[in-house]
C-alpha cells in the first residue's frame, strides 16, 4: 500500500476510535472525523464509502485484535481446564491491551435507524459467536473425555464469557470497588479455579 494512502487510513481509523469511544454513531459528522484525523473529509468516502463503513473498518479491528488474543489460548496443547483458564487470561490481555475494543465487542452501541449499523451488529454478534463457539467446542471435548462433568456446553460459555466482561467492568468503577490490572488477574484466575473445580466429575 501507498505509505501516504496508509498514513490516511490510520490516521481516520485513530481519530474515529477515539470519537466513537464516547459517542454513537449517529450523533458524529464525518465532518468532525475528518477535522480529528487531518484529513479531507472526501478521504472518508474514498476509502470507506461511507461513516457506517469507517465505523465497520474500526469495528473489525477489534474482532481482528481480539481473534489474535484469542488464538494464543485455543491454539495451545492442554487439558480443556487449561484452556478454559488461558482463554480467560487472553481475554483480559485483550482487554487491558485495548479497552476500547474490548467495549466494542462486550457492550455494543444500539445499531441505530439504518441498514449498515443493523448489518454491523449482526456481523459483530457472529464474531462473539465465533469465539464463543471455541469455548464450548472446548468444554464439549472435556464432557466427552470425562474430564469435566456432564454440563450443557452452550450455557456454560456464555456464564463463563458473561463472568468474564463483569469482572473487567470492575476496572471502570470510580470508587473504592474499582479492582486495579493485578486485581483483575486475581479475580479471574479464582473464577477459573471456582468453574473449573466445579465441573470436574463428581
Amino acid at each position: 500500500m501507498d505509505p501516504r494512502k496508509a498514513r490516511t487510513l490510520n490516521a481516520l481509523l485513530t481519530a474515529a476510535e477515539e470519537i466513537f469511544r464516547t459517542r454513537s454513531v449517529d450523533d458524529v459528522t464525518v465532518e468532525e472525523i475528518a477535522e480529528r484525523a487531518g484529513v479531507a473529509v472526501g478521504s472518508i468516502y474514498n476509502n470507506f464509502g461511507s461513516k457506517a463503513g469507517l465505523h465497520a473498518a474500526v469495528v473489525e479491528r477489534a474482532i481482528d485484535d481480539n481473534r489474535g488474543h484469542m488464538d494464543r489460548a485455543y491454539l495451545r496443547d492442554g487439558s480443556p481446564n487449561d484452556r478454559i483458564r488461558a482463554a480467560a487470561e487472553a481475554y483480559l490481555d485483550f482487554y487491558l491491551a485495548n479497552p476500547d475494543y474490548f467495549r466494542m465487542l462486550a457492550f455494543p452501541q444500539a445499531p441505530g435507524q439504518y441498514a449498515a449499523g443493523r448489518e454491523l451488529a449482526t456481523r459483530l454478534a457472529r464474531a462473539v459467536d465465533e469465539q464463543n463457539a471455541r469455548l464450548v467446542a472446548t468444554l464439549r471435548e472435556g464432557v466427552e473425555s470425562g474430564r469435566l462433568r456432564p454440563v450443557e456446553p452452550e450455557e456454560v460459555a456464555t456464564v463463563l464469557w458473561a463472568a468474564w466482561n463483569g469482572i473487567m467492568s470492575l476496572h471502570w468503577r470510580p470508587d473504592e470497588l474499582r479492582r486495579d490490572d493485578a486485581g483483575l488477574r486475581r479475580l479471574l484466575a479464582v473464577a477459573s479455579d471456582v468453574v473449573s473445580e466445579g465441573l470436574l466429575p463428581r
